[in-house]
C-alpha cells in the first residue's frame, strides 16, 4: 500500500487526467445507459397459442393441450408448463430454468411442437409461439378516438389494423401490436336454407363455389417480338357485387347466382373480447409490445414519434390518444432514487463541513462521490445494466458508504497535518497520514464488497430483482476504492493546507470543530466509564440483545412491499355463462359508478374477454379495467394508495352479477406469469375430477374469507358454462348411409360458418364466411331442423341423425405439469403477509376435508417469499462468516476478529428495533439491508481496533491506547455513520414511485448503524481489553 500512494503522489499528473477520464467517459456512458422503471422479473418464458375452431374447454384440454405438452415435456432446463384451456383458444406457458437464453428456448420449442402438430387432429389449429416479449413487456396502450362520431366501430377497427398497426410494427424494438375492441370486417354469405331446397344445392356446393370463382393464377410467359410477356390470369372477387354473381348451379341452362340462394353482407368477425370506456361504450384500441432486451424509454419515445406521424395521416377527425406508457412510471422511478441521490449528497456535504471545519477537506472527500458513481456508470454501461429503480437505488444506497473511506483517510491527512513539524515537507506528511490508514480503510472497503457477493446468489424473482443493486455497490464501491487509494493522497496534496496553527505538539481541542469539541468533552468520560467497568459494557451488550431477541418474532413478513405505479388494474369475474354484449354491459355500469363514486378516477378503459391472440386468454366473463388516477394530491376520498384501493373494494363489494379484485397493471402481469394468479395469494388446489374440484374449492373460499385480512376472496369460475350438445346417433346415419364427417362439416358450416377465401381491397384482406341466415341457427330448434344431405338424395333433419341436449360444461381447464388445478386467490391488506398465510393455513385444515389424491399448495408472494427467504437463511449466516474468515486472515488474530464482528448482531438489533417501531416488515428489501449494514458495521470496528492496535505497537499502555485510539477514532467513526446514514435519509422519506421498496431497506441500515456505532464507541473499547492481548501481539490489517 505505502508503494502505491507513493506511486500516485510522484505521477500526480497522470492520477489527475485519468480521474477527469473517468469523470468525462463516466458521464457519457450515464447517457447511453438504457433506461426502465424496474428489472424485468419475468421467468425465461415461451408462450404458445392455439386458436381452435369454437371448441369447448374440455375438447381444447383433450385435442389440443394435451398433445402439446407431452410433445414438450423433457426439453433441456425445463422447469414447468403451465397450461389454460378456454373455449377456441389453448394457451400453454412454458418456464425454463433461471439463465437460459430464449432464443434458445424458443428453438428448443419450436422443434418439439413439430411434433405436436402430427398429433393435432386436422381441423383443431395450428400450435404457435407468442410474441418475443417479457410480463413488463406491454409498454403502451392508446385508443381511437372519433370526434365526428360518425364511423362504426368496424371503421374504426379497420383503421387500427391497417394504418396504425401497419406502421407502428415497423418501428424498430417493437415485436408486436395487438388490436382491442371494434369489429374485423367480413364478408358474410348468409344462406337461405329454404333456397338450398328450392334449387337443389348443399352448403358444402355453396362453400367449394365461393372458392373456384376467387382465385389468380399465373402461366408463366409467352415470347412476342422477343419480348417476355408474363401471362396472369385474374379472377378474384373485389366486392360484393362479384360475389352476388358467382354462378353457383345452371338449371335448364339458365344461371343460379349466389345472391338467389344467400344474403350477402358486410359484417363483423366473431369476437371473444371488446374493449370500453368511461361506460360511454365501446371503444377500439392497440397495446404496444416491446422487444425482449430493448431499451424501454427509447422504444416508447420512437412509437410516440411514430404516433405523431400516424395522426397526420389519419381521416379527419380521428385521432390516437396514449393512455397508458411506461414511460411515465420509468421517469417517477428513476426521478425518486435521482432526487434521493441529489439530497443524499447534500446531506453528506453538510456533515463534512460540519464535522472536517473545513472547505478544502470536505471537497476531497466530496469528490468521491461523483467520481465512483460514475465509475458505475461506466460499468454499468459496458455490462448492460439499465438504469431503473434498483440499480441506480443502489447508488442512493451507497452514498454514504462511498465517501467512507476518502472521510477516514483525509480525516487523518488534516489531523497529522496540524500535527506535524512545520519543517516537514508537507507531500512527506500527506503520504505518511495515509499510508496511516490506508491499509484497513482498503480492507474496510473490500469487506463492504464482499458482503454484497452473496446476493449475486439469490435466484428467481428476488435475484433478477436485488442483483442490480448489488452490482452497482459493488461497482460503486470499487470507484470509491479507486479514488480513496490513488486520488485522495494526490487531491489531498493540492488542496488541502496546514492549519496556521500547526506545529509540533499541536492537535489540542482548540483545533477541533466546535461540534468536535462538544462531542469529545462528553465522549471522554462516557468510554472511561465503560473501560473501567466491564459489567456496564456487557450489561448494555446483553441488554440490547435481549431487545432484539424479544422483537424479532413480532415482526411480519413479507416478499417485498408492492411498487405503487400510480394507476389501478380492477379484475372483473362475472357469471360464467354470461354472453359477451351483456358482460360489455355490467363493465359499462361499473365504470360510470367508479368514476362518479370515486373524483379520483381520471379515465377507466375496460378489456373484456381477449382481444387478438398473443398477450391475454381470458374467457369473456372475465374483464380488466386500467383505471388512471389523478395525482395523489388532488384525492379527497383517500390519501394512501392502500386506503383508496380498501374503499373502492369495499363500495364494490355487492355488485350485482360480479366479483372485483383490486390490484396494478404491471404487478398483475407479472404475478400471472410468475404465480399464475394476478392476485397476490393464490391457493392452488390439485385433482383429478372437475366436480370435486369445484366443490372443494368453494369450501377454501369460504374458509379464506373468515381469516382476518382477506380480501378480493374469489374461486376460479370453471364450470357453469351452458353447452347445446348434438350427439350423433351411428344407428341413424348407418341406415342413411351417412357419414359422421358429413353430419359435422353441415353442423359446422351452418352454425359457425366456414371461410371461404378473401376479398383483397389494396393490400387490405377480407375474410369470406359462409353460413346460415341467424334466423336458421340462432336456437336449438332452428339447429335441429338443419338438413343433411345423403348419397341417396335424400335430406334428413338434424334431430333424426342426433339427440340435442343442454348441458352445463367448463368455463376453462387450468393445469400445471400435467394436472388439473382450481384457484382460490386474494389479496391481503392491514396485515403481514406470513401471518395471514399462517391463520389461513390453519382455517383450511379445521373446516376443509380434502378426498385423497387432492393436493392444497400456497402460490402467489406468499410462494416467492418462501423461497426467498429460504436462499436467504443461507446467504446473511454464510455473508457473516465471510467477513469473520476476512478478517481473521487480515489480523491474524482470533481475538480481534471476534471483536470486530460483535459489531454485526449489536447493528442486527438495531435494524430490528426500527422495523418494529417503523411498522415494517421483515421482507427481501429488509434482509438485503442487514447484509448492507454488516460491512459499514465492520467498517468502524476495523478502523477502531486498527488504530488502538498501532497505538500498543507502539508502546503504549494497554489502558492509555484503548482511551487515546476511541478518542481520536471518535470523529471518523461518528463520521462514517451519519454520511451512511443521512445518505439513506431521503430514502426513508420519500414518497415517490419505488419509495416502498427501498424503505425497508433503509430503515434497516439507520437502525443497525446507531447501535452499532454505539458498540463501536463504546462497548468495543471496553472488551477490547479482554480481546487485545499482549502490547503488540497484532496489528493492523495485513
Amino acid at each position: 500500500m505505502h508503494n502505491l500512494i507513493q506511486f500516485a503522489l510522484r505521477s500526480r499528473l497522470l492520477m489527475v487526467v485519468v480521474g477527469a477520464l473517468v469523470l468525462g467517459f463516466g458521464y457519457y456512458s450515464y447517457h447511453q445507459l438504457p433506461v426502465d422503471a424496474f428489472p424485468d422479473v419475468t421467468p425465461a418464458l415461451v408462450q404458445v397459442f392455439t386458436e381452435t375452431e369454437g371448441l369447448a374447454p374440455e375438447e381444447v384440454e383433450r385435442y389440443v393441450t394435451y398433445p402439446v405438452e407431452v410433445a414438450l415435456n423433457g426439453l433441456p432446463d425445463l422447469r414447468e408448463i403451465r397450461s389454460v384451456s378456454n373455449f377456441g383458444l389453448s394457451v400453454i406457458n412454458i418456464y425454463f430454468e433461471e439463465g437460459t437464453d430464449i432464443f434458445f428456448a424458443r428453438q428448443l420449442v419450436n422443434e418439439r411442437l413439430q411434433l405436436a402438430r402430427e398429433e393435432i387432429p386436422e381441423g383443431f389449429g395450428e400450435p404457435e409461439m407468442g410474441p418475443i416479449a417479457t410480463g413488463l413487456g406491454q409498454i403502451l396502450f392508446y385508443f381511437l378516438e372519433d370526434e365526428t362520431g360518425m364511423r362504426s366501430g368496424q371503421e374504426m377497427r379497420q383503421i387500427q389494423d391497417w394504418l396504425i398497426k401497419f406502421n407502428l410494427q415497423t418501428v424498430p424494438g417493437v415485436t408486436e401490436v395487438l388490436s382491442l375492441g371494434g369489429h374485423v370486417k367480413q364478408f358474410h354469405v348468409l344462406v337461405r336454407p329454404d333456397a338450398l331446397l328450392r334449387y337443389d344445392l348443399s352448403l358444402h356446393e355453396i362453400v367449394e363455389s365461393v372458392r373456384a370463382n376467387n382465385a389468380n393464377v399465373g402461366a408463366q410467359f409467352i415470347v412476342v417480338n422477343s419480348e417476355r410477356y408474363v401471362v396472369r390470369s385474374e379472377g378474384l372477387a373485389e366486392s360484393m357485387e362479384d360475389l352476388a354473381r358467382i354462378v353457383v348451379k345452371a338449371v335448364d341452362g339458365r344461371p343460379v347466382y349466389l345472391s338467389q340462394v344467400a344474403d350477402i353482407v358486410i359484417g363483423g368477425e366473431e369476437r371473444q373480447g371488446l374493449l370500453t370506456m368511461n361506460g360511454r361504450g365501446e371503444i377500439v384500441a392497440g397495446m404496444v409490445l416491446k422487444l425482449i432486451g430493448t431499451n424501454t424509454s427509447e422504444v416508447i419515445a420512437a412509437v410516440k414519434e411514430r404516433l405523431g406521424a400516424v395522426n397526420r395521416l389519419l381521416p379527419p377527425g380521428v385521432r390516437v390518444e396514449v393512455y397508458y406508457d411506461q414511460a411515465t412510471l420509468v421517469a417517477r422511478c428513476v426521478a425518486t432514487v435521482t432526487d434521493a441521490l441529489k439530497e443524499g449528497v447534500l446531506l453528506v456535504v453538510v456533515v463534512l463541513l460540519l464535522f472536517l471545519g473545513g472547505l478544502r477537506p470536505s471537497v476531497v472527500v466530496a469528490l468521491s462521490i461523483p467520481f465512483s458513481i460514475l465509475f458505475a456508470f461506466i460499468l454499468m454501461n459496458a455490462f448492460g445494466i439499465s438504469a431503473n429503480l434498483m440499480s441506480l437505488g443502489g447508488l442512493a444506497i451507497a452514498i454514504g458508504m462511498m465517501v467512507d473511506g476518502a472521510l477516514v483517510m483525509v480525516e487523518n491527512v488534516d489531523r497529522v497535518l496540524r500535527l506535524s513539524d512545520p519543517d516537514e515537507p508537507r507531500a512527506q506528511v500527506v503520504a505518511r497520514a495515509c499510508v496511516e490508514v490506508a491499509r484497513p480503510v482498503a480492507f474496510a472497503i473490500l469487506i463492504i464488497i464482499v458482503v454484497f457477493l452473496p446476493l449475486f446468489t439469490l435466484q428467481g424473482v428476488e435475484g433478477k430483482t436485488f442483483r442490480p443493486l448489488a452490482y452497482t455497490v459493488a461497482l460503486a464501491m470499487g470507484g470509491s476504492l479507486l479514488y480513496t487509494v490513488f486520488l485522495v493522497p494526490v487531491v489531498s496534496l493540492l488542496v488541502m493546507r496546514r492549519p496556521r496553527r500547526a506545529g509540533a505538539g499541536g492537535g489540542s481541542d482548540h483545533e477541533d470543530t466546535r461540534i468536535v469539541r462538544f462531542l469529545r468533552r462528553r465522549y471522554r468520560p462516557l468510554v472511561a466509564a465503560f473501560v473501567h467497568s466491564r459489567a456496564l459494557a456487557l450489561g448494555l451488550f446483553i441488554a440490547t440483545l435481549a431487545i432484539g431477541a424479544a422483537l424479532f418474532p413480532l415482526l411480519g413478513s413479507e416478499f417485498v412491499p408492492r411498487l405503487n405505479e400510480g394507476d389501478l388494474m380492477v379484475r372483473t369475474t362475472m357469471g360464467p355463462s354470461i354472453d359477451l354484449e351483456e358482460a360489455g354491459r355490467v363493465v359499462t355500469v361499473f365504470e360510470r359508478r367508479l368514476m362518479q363514486r370515486f373524483p379520483e378516477v381520471e379515465r377507466v378503459v375496460s378489456r373484456i374477454g381477449r382481444g387478438e391472440v398473443g398477450a391475454h386468454a381470458d374467457p369473456v366473463n372475465n374483464a380488466e379495467s386500467f383505471v388512471s388516477l389523478k395525482p395523489q394530491e388532488e384525492w379527497t376520498t383517500a390519501h394512501t394508495p392502500e386506503a383508496l384501493y380498501a374503499a373502492m373494494s369495499e363500495a364494490f363489494e355487492d355488485f350485482p352479477g360480479a366479483q372485483f379484485n383490486f390490484t396494478q397493471p404491471i404487478a398483475a402481469a407479472v404475478d400471472e406469469l410468475l404465480t399464475g394468479t394476478k392476485a397476490e395469494l393464490a391457493i392452488k388446489l390439485f385433482g383429478p375430477d372437475m366436480a370435486v374440484l369445484e366443490e372443494k374449492a368453494g369450501e377454501i373460499e369460504g374458509a379464506i374469507a373468515t381469516v382476518p385480512g382477506a380480501t378480493d376472496v374469489q374461486k376460479d369460475q370453471v364450470t357453469g358454462t351452458p353447452q347445446l350438445r348434438i350427439r350423433i346417433d351411428r344407428g341413424a346415419i348407418a341406415r342413411y348411409g351417412i357419414n359422421v364427417a358429413d353430419v359435422q362439416e353441415i353442423v359446422r358450416t351452418a352454425v359457425g360458418g366456414e371461410l371461404a377465401g378473401q376479398i383483397f381491397e389494396g393490400i387490405q384482406r377480407f375474410d369470406i364466411l359462409v353460413r346460415y341466415t341467424p334466423e336458421s341457427r340462432d336456437r336449438a330448434e332452428a339447429i335441429e331442423r338443419i338438413l343433411v344431405p345423403s348419397p341417396g338424395g335424400a335430406l334428413v333433419p338434424l334431430r333424426e341423425l342426433t339427440s340435442i341436449d343442454q348441458i352445463v360444461g367448463p368455463r376453462q381447464i387450468t393445469r400445471e405439469n400435467n394436472q388439473r388445478f382450481i384457484t382460490v386467490q386474494c389479496n391481503v391488506r392491514g396485515r403481514d403477509m406470513g401471518s395471514f398465510v399462517a391463520a389461513a393455513q390453519k382455517a383450511i385444515e379445521e373446516q376443509v376435508d380434502l378426498p385423497p389424491g387432492y393436493l392444497v399448495t400456497w402460490g402467489g408472494q406468499f410462494e416467492l417469499q418462501q423461497r426467498a427467504m429460504a436462499r436467504l437463511s443461507i446467504i446473511v449466516p454464510l455473508t457473516v462468516f465471510l467477513i469473520f474468515i476476512m478478517l481473521f486472515s487480515a489480523f491474524n488474530s482470533l481475538r480481534h476478529a471476534t471483536l470486530i464482528i460483535l459489531n454485526v448482531p449489536f447493528a442486527l438489533v438495531g435494524g430490528i428495533v426500527s422495523l418494529y417501531i417503523s411498522g415494517q416488515n421483515l421482507s427481501v428489501p429488509a434482509s438485503v439491508g442487514f447484509i448492507a449494514l454488516f460491512g459499514v458495521a465492520v467498517l468502524n470496528g476495523v478502523v477502531m481496533v486498527s488504530y488502538i492496535n498501532q497505538l500498543v505497537a507502539e508502546g503504549r499502555e494497554l489502558k492509555d491506547a484503548v482511551l487515546t485510539g476511541a478518542e481520536l477514532r471518535l470523529r471518523p467513526v461518528l463520521m462514517t455513520a451519519l454520511v451512511a446514514s443521512l445518505g439513506l435519509v431521503p430514502l426513508l422519506l420519500s414518497n415517490g414511485v419505488g419509495s416502498e421498496v427501498q424503505q425497508p431497506l433503509a430503515t434497516v441500515v439507520i437502525g443497525g448503524l446507531a447501535t452499532s456505532t454505539v458498540l463501536t464507541l463504546l462497548i468495543l473499547p471496553s472488551l477490547y481489553r479482554w480481546f487485545g492481548g499482549a502490547p503488540g501481539a497484532a496489528g493492523e490489517p495485513a
